[in-house]
């Protein structure tokens, strides 16, 4: 590939940039797209379920009552998220024997909390097979017995987790619901798809209006179900409102983990207390942020269907951001971000994939200059 200069770094330091976040995302994400995220090339018609475009309005639903229930929901025979519905690569399995020694060394009482963080994962078939085929690849009897404990000791708090989580699912399953409601049509309650910018915006502020703590694995678990009964429904509509859901939650949560992150930082290198940390940030914030981190900022905050245009105006102006200035706030949204969620989570995945469609446009971008 060809990489035009832009008089900011040197040619060989954009190669390096991108292999680096390219390479990171990869891992993350697998190699397959992830039907969540299926980016379409045609126009800015971008993130459309199944590769379907919808070029007039047409219904989504009719009324929200047509939307999974509880009791239509049953156990997902094949995940809509790209990592649940294939068979492991090999960074996965990486991963996961990661995850498997760490709880394998764990103390008992530190099971519930590691478990609830990564439930998705751990309560997988593939997970326990792979305990058992690193139970039949060990050389001593040590190892044997400890996999064989943590398999059993996995069953009995996965048991009480998901007992003590059936509230929390169900409360999830209403914020879902609440997200979703917001992009009906106010006066007939119908979705018509491609969705308005009004409705856009009304998902929006809805989501943002939710507690942070709410936006957790069982949020993500519970529009994947949603997006599953759909699809199986032949909802296309419906699924694709349903990956707008997920895109605003990546979009918010890795916002708001810049902020956090930034706070931490600036609280650790000073030695300050966290309250004196946010005061130098605040100051910091006053100044404004570089012109990269703000286009970053802001393209988290819009539509997604919106980001080839605002890219194109900021990349191709006079004057305006490199491709390679925007790449490298990206690789460290990634490396301080996304890499420190918990490893195999939906969100890791989720925000991952997020990030790798930004990075895919902006490489797109670059390529017509």
């Amino acid at each position: 590939r060809t990489l035009l200069p832009h008089g900011l770094l040197t040619k060989k330091c954009c190669c390096i940039m991108r292999l680096i976040a390219s390479a990171l995302l990869v891992i993350l994400c697998g190699p397959a797209t992830c039907s969540a995220f299926t980016a379409q090339r045609s126009g800015n018609a971008a993130f459309v379920s199944m590769g379907t475009h919808f070029p007039r309005q047409t219904k989504a639903t009719t009324v929200m009552q047509n939307s999974p229930s509880d009791e239509d929901i049953t156990p997902p025979s094949r995940s809509r998220l790209e990592g649940l519905s294939r068979e492991p690569t090999i960074a996965e399995i990486s991963v996961m024997d990661d995850m498997i020694t760490k709880l394998a060394d764990a103390k008992p009482y530190e099971l519930p909390n590691a478990v609830s963080r990564a439930v998705r994962v751990v309560s997988s078939p593939r997970f326990f097979l792979r305990i058992a085929e690193r139970a039949d690849m060990a050389t001593n009897d040590i190892e044997k017995e400890k996999l064989s404990a943590l398999a059993e000791n996995l069953v009995s708090t996965l048991e009480a987790v998901l007992s003590t989580t059936e509230d929390r699912l169900d409360e999830r399953a209403k914020e879902v619901e609440s997200v979703v409601k917001a992009a009906a049509e106010p006066e007939s309650g119908e979705f018509l798809v491609p969705l308005s910018a009004e409705r856009v915006n009304a998902m929006q502020t809805t989501l943002r209006k939710l507690d942070p703590i709410s936006l957790d694995e069982g949020f993500l678990s519970t529009v994947d179900a949603w997006m599953n009964k759909s699809h199986q429904d032949g909802m296309d509509g419906m699924v694709g409102i349903l990956q707008k859901v997920l895109q605003m939650y990546a979009g918010t949560a890795i916002v708001r983990a810049r902020s956090q992150l930034q706070a931490n930082v600036g609280a650790a290198v000073s030695g300050q207390s966290q309250e004196q940390a946010d005061k130098v940030i605040a100051k910091e914030e006053e100044k404004g942020l570089t012109p990269a981190a703000a286009l970053l900022e802001k393209l988290m905050a819009m539509d997604t269907d919106l980001w080839d245009a605002e890219l194109r105006s900021n990349i191709t102006a006079e004057g305006g951001i490199s491709p390679a200035t925007l790449m490298g706030e990206v690789q460290r949204t990634i490396e301080g971000v996304v890499l420190g969620l918990e490893n195999g989570s939906m969100a890791q995945r989720v925000q991952a994939e997020y990030l790798r469609e930004l990075v895919s446009r902006i490489e797109a971008i670059e390529q017509t200059l």
